[in-house]
């Protein structure tokens, strides 16, 4: 994927415009932003009458479970984003242990996102962008059996993003919050509404960031999740990371997630690593 970015030709490639790493990293959903959560950022380093985007991979590895995400992200004019990314979910420990039909989950998730209003860095008001997801379950069978009421659903979100130049200690700050109105359970990887809830939730979402410099960037993220299913507490996730940003064209992130408890397993802290070529 890595190389396809390399290779795709530049319909025009922002090399003057915007200041390295204000693209972000790429969200476990496709969207550009944070690792778990997404900025009002759009995907690339295109400007007004640009195009920018970017493709990406991701592996979350908690030692009971492992989250597999790969995707890719195109965005027009600084204004309009669209986004795909696909999700693997190993089941481990608990195929295992109960013996179930299956040992992965996965879905598509397509997405668009929508610069309102603001800029990052140069206009008064923080960027403002609002997003929409279609989510399709391609593996129901479990999710059902365990109270999951459907395998496909739209969600959306509403995000403010401020880059705040020399603001910590003569660093650059990035500031992020946001809502998303959801019934997703486990992003969605254990299907949509539940038998405890079936109605979408207004759920919180931010991060802080700090730049060091214009390659590096040290976080934190926190993502508010619904509660829908009886079968098993959904837990809040939040995380630590390191961005590295060694040009426009590469993007690592490497990340501990505390993800607490998913599917009735406790404790599923691990690691986090995307890998994202923009163009």
């Amino acid at each position: 994927m890595l190389c396809l970015a390399c290779c795709l030709p530049l319909l025009a490639y922002a090399g003057q415009g915007r200041l390295l790493a204000t693209g972000g990293a790429t969200s476990l959903e496709g969207a550009a932003g944070g690792g778990i959560t997404p900025w009002a950022v759009l995907a690339g380093y295109g400007e007004r009458g640009e195009w920018g985007g970017d493709v990406f991979a991701t592996r979350v590895e908690t030692g009971d479970y492992r989250l597999e995400v790969a995707g890719a992200a195109v965005a027009y004019g600084n204004r309009l984003e669209l986004s795909f990314a696909r999700q693997r979910f190993d089941l481990g420990t608990l195929a295992r242990d109960l013996s179930l039909p299956e040992n992965s989950l996965s879905q598509d998730i397509f997405g668009a996102k929508w610069r309102l209003f603001g800029d990052l860095v140069y206009d008064r008001l923080p960027q403002v962008s609002l997003g929409v997801q279609y989510k399709r379950q391609k593996d129901f069978l479990i999710p059902s059996l365990i109270g999951a009421q459907r395998d496909e659903d739209a969600e959306a979100y509403l995000t403010a993003s401020r880059l705040v130049l020399g603001g910590a200690f003569g660093y650059n700050l990035l500031l992020n919050g946001g809502v998303r109105y959801s019934r997703a359970n486990e992003l969605g990887l254990l299907g949509f509404g539940g038998d405890r809830r079936d109605s979408r939730s207004l759920l919180k979402e931010g991060s802080v960031a700090v730049l060091f410099n214009p390659r590096w960037a040290v976080g934190v993220e926190y993502r508010e999740k619904p509660d829908n299913l009886s079968f098993a507490r959904e837990s809040d996730w939040a995380d630590l990371f390191v961005g590295y940003f060694p040009s426009k064209r590469l993007a690592l992130v490497l990340a501990y997630a505390r993800l607490g408890e998913i599917a009735t397993l406790r404790n599923q802290d691990g690691v986090y690593l995307s890998v994202q070529g923009s163009f």
